[in-house]
């Protein structure tokens, strides 16, 4: 029942999202043969394509409203006491992953603590984002932390599958 009901409110992101995978594919090509950089070019629109869906998600308008929570990891023990845990704490680790994993890639400079930091900035602009535009949505410190440890946990793994030595 999850699933369907998933489906029925993000399936256009999501077909939209894999519709647009050749017109990715297409910006990669000309960005590497522009550059002479596979790898960046690759990097560059992997960030954008793996997080705008997610934001995308987040800044759909959920009725009127706003409300916040600044009090850490209070929204996420209701979550976990809630009726389905796992899609919304997944989906608040996938949000930034993308990003996580080819910002090293693309830049060995930035560190996993680095990426962090920038994961939790983003995600503090989207929280804010949210409340200022009263779009019906919950705006929670849980989520910027969720966020950015999915960036971080993404950019871990970015140095084993991708050679990136941390330094």
């Amino acid at each position: 029942m999850l699933v369907a009901e998933t489906w029925r409110v993000w399936g256009g992101v999501i077909l939209a999202s894999v519709a647009l995978v050749p017109a990715g594919a297409l910006v990669v090509w000309l960005l590497a043969r522009r550059r002479g950089s596979w790898r960046t070019a690759l990097c560059d629109v992997a960030m954008v394509a793996g997080t705008v869906p997610w934001l995308w998600m987040i800044l759909t308008p959920a009725g009127h409203g706003r409300s916040v929570n600044l009090v850490p990891f209070r929204d996420l023990a209701d979550q976990l006491g809630g009726p389905s845990p796992m899609e919304q704490i997944g989906g608040n680790l996938l949000v930034f992953a993308a990003l996580g994993f080819c910002l090293p890639i693309r830049w060995p400079a930035l560190t996993p603590l680095r990426v962090l930091a920038i994961a939790a900035g983003c995600s503090a602009v989207v929280e804010i984002v949210q409340y200022v535009l009263a779009i019906g949505r919950h705006s929670s410190i849980d989520d910027v932390l969720l966020n950015a440890a999915g960036a971080f946990l993404a950019a871990c793994c970015a140095r084993y599958v991708a050679g990136w030595r941390a330094s």
